[in-house]
């Protein structure tokens, strides 16, 4: 096993997943510095500075413009952070810290229309993204890769959708939740304008997915440079079912209408990932229940949604 890092770098510390992740961190190492700086990503001097004062054992790369609707709101934006954002830090970490592991956050939208072929994607599946967000991810990817022969000692672990507590309602559980906790307090009307309930997704709990990071720390001396794990329950799940599910762990009346102008042409139908590698390499498979993922998520936004209110 490899031995425990003194010096943990997180970029994106404060968003959804640094939240969770900094809290498994300091369990896990209790004894070792979390560095989270602010530095804005897409500014190569400033990451090179901060790269060589935290001088960091790991580094784990959460950054990002996120989802595929910010992406698509900014898309150049999207390619500076993404892209350009992951080869400064890249670059950096080859120049003053070269003994350091990078775990790059990638996605499963990287993968894009390759789920057409209808069963679950391996690391061996080719990526065809179907949109800015997925394309950026994938063109950082395949660089570390490149960056890998150079001595970059990067880990690629291609993400699949995932959940929690704390999440913005960007993200479908989340958005459904926010509505549904909102109905039950009678702060809107029980109506719910939805896009297309009938596609298919696989789904993580944020803390499993933060427990694999681990793991990938603890096991970082056994993983060749460039290694890609996929991160994938391997169950696909109908959207719609989630929602039906939230109700009926609310207890409310919802009427659900849908907006076809939510829905986009492009939507994959199902979208699914075959883990047996990182169960391998790592000894990981997601522990959390779905149902408990679920009310947790739930209980999360009962609390939100009062201090929403208080902002109006």
């Amino acid at each position: 096993m490899t031995a425990p890092p003194g010096r943990i770098l997180i970029t994106g510390a404060a968003g959804f997943v640094g939240r969770h992740l900094t809290a498994s961190l300091s369990t896990a190492y209790p004894n070792a510095s979390l560095i989270t700086p602010s530095t804005d990503i897409r500014n190569a001097t400033a990451i090179a500075a901060a790269v060589q004062e935290a001088s960091p054992d790991v580094c784990i790369h959460l950054a990002a413009v996120s989802s595929v609707t910010a992406a698509a709101r900014d898309e150049d934006q999207a390619w500076q952070v993404n892209l350009h954002g992951t080869l400064h830090l890249a670059r950096a970490i080859l120049r003053h810290a070269p003994s350091c592991v990078m775990l790059f956050v990638s996605s499963s939208d990287a993968y894009g229309s390759s789920f057409r072929a209808g069963t679950p994607v391996t690391e061996e599946t080719a990526l065809a993204p179907m949109n800015v967000y997925g394309a950026s991810k994938a063109a950082a990817d395949l660089a570390l890769g490149s960056m890998a022969m150079q001595g970059l000692r990067a880990v690629r672990l291609r993400t699949f959708n995932h959940t929690g507590p704390g999440q913005s309602a960007e993200f479908v559980v989340a958005a459904f939740a926010r509505q549904i906790a909102r109905i039950a307090a009678g702060l809107q009307p029980p109506v719910l304008q939805v896009g297309n309930l009938d596609t298919w997704r696989d789904f993580l709990d944020v803390r499993d997915v933060c427990r694999a990071y681990v793991a990938c720390i603890e096991r970082s001396d056994t993983m060749a440079p460039g290694t890609i794990l996929n991160l994938a329950s391997g169950q696909a799940r109908r959207i719609g079912d989630v929602l039906s599910e939230l109700q009926v762990m609310a207890g409310v009346e919802i009427e659900v209408r849908v907006d076809r102008s939510r829905a986009r042409e492009s939507d994959l139908r199902v979208a699914c990932g075959d883990a047996t590698r990182a169960r391998e390499v790592l000894g990981w498979t997601p522990a959390i229940p779905w149902r408990v993922t679920l009310q947790n998520v739930l209980e999360d936004w009962d609390g939100r949604i009062f201090g929403e209110a208080g902002e109006d």
